[in-house]
C-alpha cells in the first residue's frame, strides 16, 4: 500500500512516532498555499517565519530518508488550495491510503473531513503528539458546571501531571503567585542580550515578493531570529532558564519602552508551531528551579508553567468545546471600526504607539500588551470584535486561531459574556501607568479625566462602563467601579462621554 502523509504548517514535531521509521510505502506532502496565506493579512515575518521553519523540517525529514513531495508557494504545480493538492498528489502518486495530523484550526478540520468523505481512498487522522490534553479534556473536566473558570483547571492539570506539587497540595502551600508577577520593572535586573539565531530567509522573502503576497509590518533584514527546528528551539529555552527565568515571574506583566521581550521566552512560535513540546519546555523549566532553588524562588518558575499547562491547554480547550459558534459570539454589541493607525502605529498616545510600533516592527507583544493595552483600547472604543480578530491573527508572529480566538474574542474583548473572563478587561490610564514607563513621556496626563491634555483611557473608560451599564452593572467583580461610576456629577459624566464620542470618532486626532 502506497500512503500519502500530510503535514500542515504549524505541525512542525520532528518526535512524531511517524518519523521513528522511514518507511518505503509512505509519501510525505507539505505545502505553502495561497489558501493560508491569503484568508486574513498576515504579519510579513509570520510568513518568513512559517515557510522557513516548513522548509528546514522538509529539509530535515529528507536527510532522514523520508520520501517528502514539497510545494513552494512560486511552485507552478501547486493549486495554492489544500484539497486540490491532496486529490493532485494522490492521482499522481496512484495513493492507496491517506493520513492527516489533527488539524488545530476548525476550518481546517472541517476541510480535511470533508475531503476525506469524498475520497474513494481509505483514510485516517492521527494526534499531532504535541499537548497535554486530548481536544476534549476540558469539556469533559467542565461537564455539568456553571463556570469554566482556568485556575480550576489548572490545579486538575498540576495534580493529573504531578507539576510542582507534593502529594497532592502545591509546592510552597500555593496554587498560584500571579500576585507576585506584577512588579514594574524599572531597569534592574538587567537583561542580557537575545540570543542571537541567524537564520537566512533570502529566498523566502524573494518567494514572497514574486509572489505577490500581500503582508503587513516590517521586515528590514534577511536573518530570521526565532527558533525555525528543533535544536534552535532548545537553545532558546536554555538561553531562557538560565538567563531569564529567575527574574521571569517578577515582571512577567511589566511594559518598558527600552525593552521589547523583558524576560519573556521567546518560545511561542516555536510551541505552536508544534516544533518543541510544552512538556519538554516545562520539564527544563521545572529541572533548572530543581538545580538552582537558591536563586530561583518558586514564584518565577510556577508563573512561568501557569502559563503552558493552564492558560496554553485551557485556551485550546475552549476553542474546540466552543466551536464554531464562538466565531460571532458579540455580547456586548460592539460594531465600531478598527483604527487605521493600528496599521502604522502613528498616534500620540505612547502606550499604543510603543505596542504597535513593536508588533508591526517585531510581530510580537507580550500578554499583557495584547491584553491591558492593544485589547483595552479596542474594547473600550466598542470594535467590533471580528475586525480585532482579524488584527490579532495576522499580526502576530505566534498567532494560530485555536490560541488567538479563545484570548482575542473571550478573554480580551469580553465578546462571549464571560464564558472565558470573569469580567472584561478594561482599564483606565492607572493601570498602564502602574505596570510601566508609558505614560511619563506621553502627551497626555495619566492623572487628568478631562481636558485637552487627559489620557484617552480614562474618559473611554468610564464612558464604556456607563454605556455598558445594562449588561455588566451585575457582574460582581464590577460592582466597585460602578460604585465610584455612580458618584459622578451628572455633568462630569457628560463631559467624560463627549470626549468619549470624539476619540471613538476620530481616533487619528488622538
Amino acid at each position: 500500500m502506497k500512503t500519502l502523509r500530510l503535514i500542515l504548517g504549524d505541525q512542525l514535531n520532528a518526535n512524531h512516532s511517524w518519523f521513528e521509521t522511514v518507511q518505503n510505502e509512505v509519501v510525505y506532502c507539505m505545502f505553502e498555499m495561497r489558501q493560508e496565506t491569503d484568508y486574513v493579512t498576515h504579519h510579513i515575518q509570520k510568513v518568513v517565519g512559517f515557510f522557513a521553519a516548513m522548509r528546514d523540517f522538509a529539509a530535515s525529514l529528507e536527510l532522514q530518508g523520508h520520501k517528502v513531495i514539497y510545494l513552494k508557494i512560486s511552485n507552478e504545480n501547486n493549486y495554492q488550495n489544500l484539497e486540490l493538492n491532496i486529490k493532485s498528489i494522490i492521482v499522481q502518486y496512484s495513493i492507496e491510503h491517506f493520513e492527516y495530523l489533527a488539524p488545530d484550526e476548525y476550518r481546517l478540520d472541517t476541510q480535511l473531513r470533508t475531503l476525506c468523505d469524498d475520497l474513494p481512498q481509505s483514510s485516517s487522522c492521527i494526534d499531532t503528539e504535541h499537548f497535554y490534553t486530548s481536544r476534549e479534556e476540558l469539556a469533559q473536566f467542565f461537564e455539568g458546571k456553571k463556570q469554566l473558570l482556568m485556575e480550576r483547571f489548572y490545579r486538575y492539570m498540576r495534580k493529573k501531571h504531578h507539576i510542582l506539587m507534593v502529594g497532592d497540595q502545591p509546592l510552597g502551600g500555593v496554587w498560584n503567585y500571579d500576585q507576585s508577577n506584577r512588579k514594574k520593572w524599572k531597569g534592574t535586573p538587567s537583561i542580557p542580550p537575545c540570543l542571537a539565531l541567524q537564520n537566512d530567509v533570502k529566498t523566502v522573502l524573494s518567494d514572497i515578493k514574486n509572489c505577490e503576497i500581500s503582508t503587513i509590518g516590517h521586515f528590514n533584514k534577511t536573518q530570521f531570529d526565532y527558533p525555525i527546528n528543533l535544536a534552535q528551539a532548545r537553545e532558546q529555552l536554555n538561553y531562557f532558564c538560565t538567563t531569564l527565568l529567575p527574574h521571569f515571574g517578577d515582571f512577567q506583566d511589566a511594559l518598558h519602552t527600552d525593552e521589547v521581550f523583558l524576560f519573556h521566552s521567546r518560545l511561542s512560535f516555536a510551541l505552536n508551531l508544534k516544533i518543541i513540546s510544552p512538556k519538554e519546555v516545562v520539564d527544563s523549566a521545572l529541572f533548572h528551579f530543581k538545580q538552582n532553588e537558591d536563586r530561583i524562588d518558586i514564584s518565577q518558575v510556577e508563573g512561568f508553567v501557569r502559563q503552558i499547562i493552564g492558560w496554553r491547554e485551557y485556551m485550546r480547550g475552549m476553542y474546540w468545546k466552543e466551536m464554531p459558534s464562538y466565531l460571532s459570539l458579540n455580547k456586548l454589541d460592539n460594531y465600531g471600526q478598527l483604527p487605521d493607525f493600528f496599521w502604522s502605529g502613528k498616534t500620540d498616545m505612547n502606550c499604543l504607539k510603543q505596542t504597535l510600533s513593536n508588533s508591526l516592527d517585531n510581530a510580537y507583544a507580550h500578554h499583557i500588551q495584547r491584553l491591558m493595552i492593544t485589547g483595552n483600547y479596542l474594547l473600550l472604543t466598542q470594535t467590533h470584535p471580528d475586525a480585532v480578530d482579524r488584527w490579532y491573527l495576522g499580526i502576530y508572529l505566534d498567532a494560530v486561531q485555536w490560541v488567538q480566538l479563545p484570548n482575542t474574542r473571550g478573554m480580551s474583548q469580553y465578546a462571549d459574556g464571560g464564558k472565558i473572563a470573569t469580567k472584561p478587561y478594561v482599564s483606565s490610564g492607572s493601570y498602564i501607568n502602574k505596570m510601566s514607563n508609558y505614560c511619563g513621556n506621553c502627551k497626555y496626563n495619566v492623572k487628568e479625566r478631562l481636558g485637552e491634555n487627559a489620557c484617552p483611557f480614562n474618559s473611554l473608560y468610564w464612558s464604556f462602563l456607563d454605556d455598558k451599564k445594562p449588561i455588566l452593572f451585575n457582574n460582581q467583580r464590577m460592582r466597585m467601579m460602578y460604585s465610584v461610576l455612580n458618584k459622578f456629577s451628572t455633568d462630569e459624566l457628560h463631559a467624560m462621554k463627549s470626549r468619549a464620542a470624539k476619540i471613538i470618532e476620530n481616533p487619528e486626532a488622538f
